[in-house]
């Protein structure tokens, strides 16, 4: 039976992880940051998940998670790591606070390192332990590739994390551990349910008012037509269980998120961007058009 820890499990993407891979007969420790959420989950996914309970920025806590799988596994390998857990913080980067910005990168960069540094001996890096080394599945966003605008500090930490998440699996292979990113687009999931919510008041005296209201109205009418968990689910099993993975796996429910993403130029995107937004575009002296 595999064993595979997933962070961020009490809902979305990564209790879509969850269901999957308890169905193809793993074993999931699944973290959650609440006694309440950790609870719903164990009674949902019966006697084959097991909750951790931390937030991934508290070291202490992820450790002693670490210690709990580790207790659980004997001498045998951890067959995954879904680093999963994220938040997003909107807003223009001209005008964001430094903080909001920090804790973007705290949470969505420093967090998988906590907990990849953690887990990691049970991965394989402690050569000790039997059994086949296991695999680090990371999750980023087709805005690690794509960066939209007032969502900058979000794509500023899923661009580092590809970058990390690079570095890492070729600092890995000596240890036979593979790292691999799995890159959705737009998920269907309760986070949308809050996205009417976003308080804009902050912004609102600044020139990219008009387009962030257009913004959000484009992520509440669109956010719920997205791919579902379970989809996100199967692709982040793939990448754990293929005899030959991937290094990246791109799953945007529009074609149109991949073109944007990897294919068009970045000037052609940039107006298209510009259009939906309303954001006028300027001509500067050398002639090419940009910015508001």
């Amino acid at each position: 039976m595999q064993t595979v820890v997933v962070t961020g499990a009490s809902t979305g993407i990564g209790w879509g992880c969850v269901k999957v891979l308890i169905a193809s007969g793993s074993r999931v420790f699944g973290s959650a940051r609440k006694q309440a959420d950790a609870d719903r989950l164990s009674t949902e996914f019966g006697p084959n998940f097991t909750p951790l309970l931390f937030d991934v920025t508290d070291e202490a806590a992820v450790a002693a998670g670490a210690r709990q799988v580790e207790a659980a596994l004997g001498s045998e390998t951890l067959s995954g790591l879904v680093d999963n857990a994220g938040i997003a913080v909107p807003g223009p980067l001209l005008y964001l606070k430094t903080d909001d910005f920090e804790h973007q990168l705290t949470v969505n960069v420093t967090g998988q390192l906590i907990v990849t540094q953690a887990f990691a001996p049970l991965l394989g890096v402690d050569r000790s332990r039997s059994g086949v080394p296991g695999r680090i599945v990371m999750v980023s966003s087709v805005g690690g590739k794509n960066a939209m605008p007032f969502l900058g500090a979000y794509s500023a930490s899923k661009f580092a994390l590809e970058g990390m998440s690079e570095s890492l699996r070729r600092e890995l292979m000596p240890f036979g551990i593979d790292v691999i990113i799995v890159a959705p687009g737009t998920v269907a999931t309760p986070i949308w349910d809050k996205a009417d919510t976003i308080d804009l008041t902050p912004f609102a005296d600044t020139p990219y008012a008009p387009a962030l209201r257009k913004l959000k109205a484009f992520m509440v009418a669109n956010g719920r037509k997205g791919l579902t968990p379970e989809r996100l689910g199967e692709t982040v099993k793939t990448a754990l269980t293929s005899s030959n993975p991937k290094t990246r796996y791109t799953e945007a429910p529009n074609p149109i998120q991949n073109l944007m993403a990897n294919t068009l130029p970045k000037r052609v995107v940039d107006r298209i961007i510009a259009r939906q937004l309303g954001l006028k575009i300027r001509r500067t002296r050398s002639g090419q058009r940009s910015g508001l």
